[in-house]
């Protein structure tokens, strides 16, 4: 699957449920450097909203888009500090 996204680096989640999606998400955000995008992969379809609301609770990080594939769900996220 292309993206319009330049990801500095990939995420993957698939196989693991709530809250782990999160909590990797956040270790990996914190690793990153501001303007730096981070490509989430995952299989729980929780994820869509637990990341959203992650992301609107957040300062710091932006959330780009997300992309539902049959039962797999991407999300790019963006450090914007």
């Amino acid at each position: 699957m292309s993206s319009q996204y330049d990801t500095t680096e990939t995420l993957d989640v698939k196989g693991q449920s709530c809250p782990m999606p999160i909590v990797k998400t956040k270790q990996a955000i914190d690793d990153l450097e501001a303007g730096d995008v981070l490509e989430v992969v995952a299989t729980d379809s929780g994820s869509i909203s637990d990341i959203q609301g992650w992301a609107d609770g957040t300062s710091g990080v932006e959330l780009l888009d997300q992309v539902e594939d049959g039962d797999l769900y991407t999300h790019y996220v963006k450090k914007t500090e």
